[in-house]
């Protein structure tokens, strides 16, 4: 009786997740040795890989360059009528092949050595000839493919991809990538817009700012906090320099406490050394420090604590980064 469809898709998840952990236990100095090498190139780093391989390629590759590895991909049928003059001694060829056997990929090893570039190679079998081949082999083998005839690369893809990605994120921490070099990379789409936009870009400035000295009463700061709608008032001195924050959350906190705001100046329930953010930072750090702080609103100051700008969670949200 042919078994549940959810339950061979479960063992497929099984399948696959015990191969990674097996490629854990497997992760050892060469795995080092390659993360050198790549971070000593001075050139790029080129994958490639034929059939499934290349696919598993073609996404390290993009990953790889993403993330401060300039990488790309490069078809083994194409390399060998014209497309392998892309690579130059400068570079680091990273070949994927499962079973280290690869026809097309093995025509092409003399050409490859002969450039005088260090070769990477992730394949299942020690033994084959392009891991023999290379100057550092890393072993993705497998106990056993998803697949029931154990002939679909499911397990060994996985694994491949895997161990890119542990590559990829290894040379990231290695190099200090930071997420301001991320988005250099990804200046399009949603993540893009997220990365790129600065608290400058969305701040409130002007007479927008919610601002007042800290003579004025309570009962004052709180008109202009209504006014400028920003969940807060800013209190600074007549340089404009920043002496505190009242927030609409400090209000809540005061009036459980019943004071009365008839005697009181802002300067009397005002926060002080609140938290402030720079214009040139990205509005994701922002985002980063209101949700750590639990904070709705930051002050924008410049390099001598003057008020330049304010931002708060609805900004953020306008802007599309929260």
């Amino acid at each position: 009786m042919t078994k549940p469809l959810i339950e061979i898709a479960k063992a497929v998840i099984q399948t696959e997740a015990d191969s990674i952990l097996m490629l854990k236990d497997r992760i050892d100095q060469t795995l080092n040795d390659a993360c050198q090498l790549m971070l000593s190139c001075e050139g790029k780093v080129i994958l490639i890989g034929m059939g499934k391989s290349g696919h598993i390629a073609k996404k390290i590759a993009a990953t790889l360059a993403s993330t401060g590895t300039p990488s790309f991909y490069v078809h083994p049928g194409e390399a060998g009528h014209g497309d392998l003059g892309v690579v130059n001694d400068k570079d680091v060829v990273f070949i994927i092949s499962y079973s280290g056997e690869s026809d097309e990929i093995i025509t092409l090893l003399p050409s490859i050595k002969r450039l005088n570039v260090a070769v990477i190679s992730m394949t299942g079998n020690s033994s084959s000839t392009i891991a023999e081949e290379s100057d550092v082999h890393l072993d993705v083998s497998v106990d056993q493919e998803a697949c029931p005839h154990n002939l679909t690369p499911t397990s060994s893809t996985t694994v491949a991809l895997v161990m890119g990605d542990a590559i990829a994120i290894t040379l990231l921490n290695a190099r200090g990538f930071t997420p301001e070099d991320f988005a250099k990379s990804h200046p399009s789409g949603a993540l893009g817009r997220r990365l790129l936009t600065l608290v400058s870009n969305i701040m409130k400035s002007g007479d927008d700012i919610p601002i007042v000295s800290k003579e004025t009463s309570i009962i004052d700061s709180l008109l202009v906090m209504s006014q400028k709608s920003l969940g807060m008032v800013l209190i600074t001195d007549k340089n404009n320099i920043l002496l505190g924050i009242f927030t609409d959350g400090d209000l809540r906190r005061a009036l459980e406490k019943n004071i009365n705001f008839q005697d009181l100046l802002i300067e009397d329930v005002m926060t002080q050394n609140c938290k402030s953010i720079q214009p040139n930072k990205p509005a994701l750090i922002a985002l980063q420090m209101m949700e750590e702080y639990s904070l709705n609103s930051l002050p924008v100051l410049d390099g001598n604590n003057q008020v330049i700008g304010a931002i708060n969670m609805h900004t953020l949200m306008q802007a599309k980064v929260a």
